[in-house]
């Protein structure tokens, strides 16, 4: 296949504001930007690809709440709008973004589609974003479940090396030694810029923080260890530090009480919801990625790609994301003293932190550029296609 035939596409995501969300909508509108025909499955339309105006055809299923059901069948839903689609347009592959449920929708899609139609099946890509590996497949109501998605599928992915590691520890070498490819998450260059936003001359230091308010995300541990680089004794003390946190979830109503119980709650500002990410990331000091894990962490790319520098605790695949001390900091997870330490130093030293910030731009340009991600997931899925069907 000639790298400049088309291809129908058709990608499976989680309509969140989280890592696999973002990068799925970004990832297809990347796509169609380049003539190929894609379609996005989703029960609801996923932020980044709502507010964009690329050529993506979204598609909502939703299950038909039923009595017979616990939960509305979102997943059937959108196995049927694959097969019925798929069945009028001949769609080339499948990405499925999440070992579960997509990657099985995109299975059972696939599987349906043999002798149904005069159209080839589709072949099926799956990526592994984090969760799916660490807490779902870890979970033995899903491991079997998950580990056929793996090996079914005709390509798989992962967004770290440390994923892929994960992946094989959980589900054994043998059976996944040499099938998983690294193709780490991208950021749009032209979006997320140092000069989108800057300080105002005078503005107080800042730490800003992204996330979904899980647990994993430690927003309270961090609203911790901002009020101990901030209390008595410490150089924020006489200051008039503060902390930025986007997002809302499960935590934030904790992280409310974590700032009014450490005093620090006129320093603490909870924005919600935000889509202008940017005009936020780039005037901070220093951005704090406090999960006690991560499989990427796209957030801290972003920062990077804005010229903020990261303090993150060192955890999954975030060393291959942030390098330490030369576009940020890592620190232990389990040791929130060094984590406010850490927000000591980027506050206190704000014109080191725009020089990390340099090279932590300098970094997301070198490895992590979107034309550069997209170009590899364009040759999986040129390979799957030209390789026999499993």
């Amino acid at each position: 296949m000639a790298k400049t035939d088309r291809m129908k596409i058709g990608v499976l995501c989680h309509p969140t504001y989280g890592g696999s969300g973002v990068v799925a909508s970004e990832l297809a509108l990347s796509l169609a930007e380049r003539g190929h025909e894609v379609h996005l499955f989703s029960h609801r339309a996923p932020p980044r690809l709502a507010r964009a105006s690329g050529q993506v055809e979204l598609h909502v299923a939703q299950g038909v709440p039923y009595p017979l059901f616990h939960a509305t069948p979102h997943d059937l839903a959108i196995t049927s709008a694959v097969l019925d689609l798929h069945e009028s347009l001949g769609l080339d592959i499948l990405h499925a973004h999440y070992a579960l449920p997509h990657a099985v929708s995109a299975l059972l899609a696939r599987s349906a589609a043999k002798g149904r139609s005069s159209q080839r099946a589709p072949r099926v890509v799956t990526t592994l974003h984090g969760t799916d590996i660490t807490l779902v497949g870890n979970d033995q109501s899903y491991a079997p479940l998950v580990r056929y998605t793996l090996t079914a599928s005709d390509a798989v992915t992962a967004v770290s090396a440390d994923l892929v590691q994960r992946t094989a520890e959980n589900f054994g070498p043998e059976a996944m030694a040499g099938r998983i490819a690294v193709v780490p998450n991208f950021v749009d260059l032209a979006e997320f810029h140092p000069g989108v936003a800057t300080a105002q001359t005078g503005s107080p230091p800042t730490v800003v923080h992204v996330s979904n308010f899980r647990a994993v995300k430690r927003v309270p541990w961090l609203v911790e260890a901002f009020a101990q680089a901030c209390g008595p004794g410490s150089p924020g003390e006489a200051t008039d530090w503060r902390l930025l946190l986007v997002g809302d979830g499960p935590d934030q109503a904790r992280s409310r009480r974590a700032a009014k119980n450490c005093g620090v709650d006129e320093r603490v500002t909870f924005l919600g919801t935000r889509d202008a990410l940017p005009g936020l990331l780039a005037p901070a000091d220093v951005y704090a990625l406090s999960s006690s894990e991560e499989s990427f962490g796209l957030s801290a790319l972003e920062s990077m790609a804005c010229g903020t520098p990261v303090l993150a605790c060192k955890v999954g695949g975030v060393s291959e994301v942030v390098e330490d001390g030369v576009s940020g900091w890592l620190v232990d997870a389990d040791d929130p003293q060094a984590f406010a330490d850490g927000l000591s130093r980027a506050l206190r030293d704000r014109e080191r932190s725009r020089a990390m910030g340099a090279s932590a731009r300098e970094r997301a340009e070198s490895l992590f550029a979107r034309d550069r991600i997209v170009d590899q997931y364009e040759n999986i899925y040129r390979q799957a296609m030209e390789g026999p069907p499993r």
